[in-house]
């Protein structure tokens, strides 16, 4: 079986408009594959220290997988929440990224939307901070199957620096560039 270890670091959320922020995030995958050893989901913890619209996380993620096929390959999806003065929480980003086919340290920034309204008062709620839009099921986000039917806009993005390490892809008929 070929395996893939996944070690790095959810870095930080940046161009948000939310003062605090914490991230859950959790790596998806298809029936080919299977978790040897780790976490395949987490959530960092909040952070108000906004220098430059940038909130820093540092929260680790260690992952093996072990694979039969190459189909369904990983991905990481990504779910910002903004934390008010009162503990309300509410979605203020989504995202996935492919974890990258390359060997070695990775930079990965994953573009996030948010859920939008075209009602007037949906947007000023929004606007000071008292609540969002959520979807209702979450693979929405990384299967795009009825993505199309929401009304979106553009949020922050989120950055992970990985370090991947594969063994037996090479074995097993699998060229990685």
């Amino acid at each position: 079986m070929a395996e893939l270890h996944i070690l790095g670091e959810l870095c930080h959320a940046s161009d948000f408009e939310e003062p605090n922020l914490f991230c859950r995030w959790s790596v998806q995958f298809g029936s080919c594959w299977k978790v040897i050893e780790g976490h395949s989901e987490g959530q960092s913890s909040t952070s108000a220290d906004r220098v430059g619209h940038r909130s820093h996380f540092g929260t680790p993620i260690d992952l093996h997988l072990a694979c039969r096929g190459i189909q369904g390959w990983p991905k990481i999806h990504i779910e910002v929440y903004a934390l008010n003065s009162f503990e309300n929480y509410w979605p203020v980003g989504y995202g996935f990224a492919f974890v990258p086919t390359q060997p070695g340290l990775q930079r990965v920034r994953v573009a996030t939307w948010k859920v939008s309204s075209a009602r007037f008062f949906d947007t000023v709620r929004e606007k000071f901070h008292t609540g969002g839009f959520t979807v209702a099921k979450s693979d929405i986000v990384f299967s795009g199957i009825e993505r199309y039917k929401l009304l979106t806009k553009s949020s922050g993005s989120v950055e992970l620096e990985l370090m991947l390490i594969f063994k037996n892809f090479a074995e097993n008929g699998v060229e990685l560039r």
